[in-house]
């Protein structure tokens, strides 16, 4: 029987309200207006969530790489309710409140090297957006007005603004928006498992590394590096199925960005706060950006907040004379989503969150490489609390499976499939068929085994259906 949810309403009421009204991001609306209807999700308690109809899920993608520290964290709400009350709004254009003032000394704090200026939006979007216009107006100031161009890898996701979207490497997503911002070009990505589709290196991670890295510097000396002003990278590429970084690659990419004056910035929206085992991924694989974007687990998903943090080099000019950056948004640094932050850090402090992610990550790996023995498992890949699991037709030839054929795998069955086994993760094909998982910084061993389990079975049965 279905329960009964928030201000009363049925399932089946709340099914006809979305279907006349909700606009869903990222989905296609005929799930809703042609189909039975779209899952509701009710409530959370830390690596759980529970539809409308009581039924149990373990959380496996923390939201959407959001809820580190698990769901129904009632400090969380309490500190969100206190800073409501005392201050529920307001914005810091010429001014400042307690909230943001903290939270940015905190930041910078955790932060690597010289990264000491932090500016807020709500969201991983606006983060992007904020460091692709201040690295241009930055050489503009620096005498260079020529060098707006940004560097990106292909399949890479980093938001879906205007400017966010020109550095975004999924043609899929930017096709219907175009003429886009100009200055977006792509670079190859880290995915070792299809090296040899690139003309890569294949035998040696460091070596192929360095290819990546030199496609970089490529870009840049055929664009004209009086023209490029930034490269983005994700520490771990999210889209396409987590790509980790081969070794030396980011030192390599440190090396090109300084020989030619380019600012490196480092896309952590999904990475940072404890998804790779340190605040900063960046600290991960040793590596010092000129900025770094943040969101999604800043405040655990309690309040929306994003921010980017800058280096003293690149807000020197800003901090003299009349020269502003003129650019903003009416909740960015928000009190109550800077409280939130706050109480989040603390808890990942008391918690020691962050140290759990390094002391597990090897576990999590282990267990969801046993999926190896599985004819439709390619490869498993990631790091910290973040893995991908490609799927493919055959584990000899590492051949993927065409459109329709994904189409089917992911859309007609996998989603669906794992969701009904309990399992609320991604199957994803930005790129090649993976699973990707991200779950909340709380779990452990048992929780590992468990989502192996319902992968199992539901790959197991996905194969005898191909």
């Amino acid at each position: 029987m279905a329960s009964t949810v928030r201000g009363g309403r049925s399932e089946s009421e709340l099914q006809q309200m979305a279907r006349d009204h909700l606009w869903m991001h990222f989905a296609r609306q005929s799930v809703m207006t042609e189909g039975p209807g779209v899952p509701i999700i009710v409530r959370g308690e830390g690596h759980h969530v529970w539809d409308a109809q009581g039924k149990r899920y373990i959380d496996g993608l923390a939201g959407l790489f959001v809820v580190a520290a698990g769901h129904g964290r009632r400090r969380l709400a309490e500190a969100s309710a206190k800073q409501a009350e005392q201050l529920a709004f307001f914005p810091i254009w010429s001014y400042a409140h307690p909230a943001a003032i903290e939270l940015a000394d905190r930041l910078a704090g955790l932060a690597p090297g010289d990264l000491n200026r932090v500016f807020f939006s709500t969201g991983g979007g606006e983060a992007v957006e904020t460091a692709f216009k201040l690295a241009k107006q930055y050489w503009k100031i620096q005498g260079k007005p020529g060098k707006h161009k940004v560097v990106s890898r292909a399949v890479a996701y980093h938001g879906t603004p205007q400017g966010a979207l020109a550095i975004t490497g999924l043609p899929a997503l930017k096709e219907a928006f175009e003429p886009l911002t100009p200055g977006g070009f792509r670079v190859p990505n880290t995915n070792f498992y299809r090296a040899a589709e690139m003309g890569a290196p294949t035998g040696d991670a460091e070596a192929f590394g360095r290819w990546a890295a030199d496609r970089i510097e490529e870009a840049i000396l055929f664009e004209g590096p009086d023209t490029v002003a930034a490269v983005f990278l994700e520490p771990v590429q999210n889209a396409g199925g987590c790509f980790p970084p081969p070794p030396g690659y980011f030192q390599r990419v440190r090396e090109i960005c300084d020989r030619h004056d380019v600012l490196l910035v480092s896309d952590e929206v999904i990475c940072a706060f404890g998804r790779i085992g340190e605040y900063f991924a960046c600290d991960a694989y040793g590596y010092q950006p000129d900025m770094i974007t943040f969101a999604k687990a800043a405040t655990s998903g309690y309040a929306p907040l994003g921010g980017t943090i800058v280096s003293d080099r690149v807000y020197e000019p800003f901090a003299h004379g009349s020269t502003s950056f003129l650019h903003g948004y009416t909740f960015g640094g928000h009190p109550v989503a800077a409280a939130v932050a706050l109480e989040n850090l603390d808890i990942f402090e008391e918690e020691g969150l962050v140290e759990r992610v390094r002391e597990y990550s090897p576990v999590f790996r282990s267990t969801l490489e046993r999926l190896l023995d599985l004819p439709i498992v390619g490869d498993v890949r990631g790091d910290g609390y973040f893995f991908g699991i490609e799927l493919v037709k055959d584990k000899a030839t590492r051949e993927t499976f065409d459109e329709d054929e994904s189409e089917r795998l992911l859309r007609g069955f996998l989603s669906k499939a794992l969701y009904d086994a309990g399992l609320y993760c991604r199957a994803d094909d930005r790129g090649d068929p993976v699973i990707q998982l991200a779950p909340p910084l709380t779990i452990g061993p048992a929780e590992f085994d468990e989502i192996e389990q319902i992968l199992r079975g539901v790959l197991t049965e996905a194969w005898s259906r191909l």
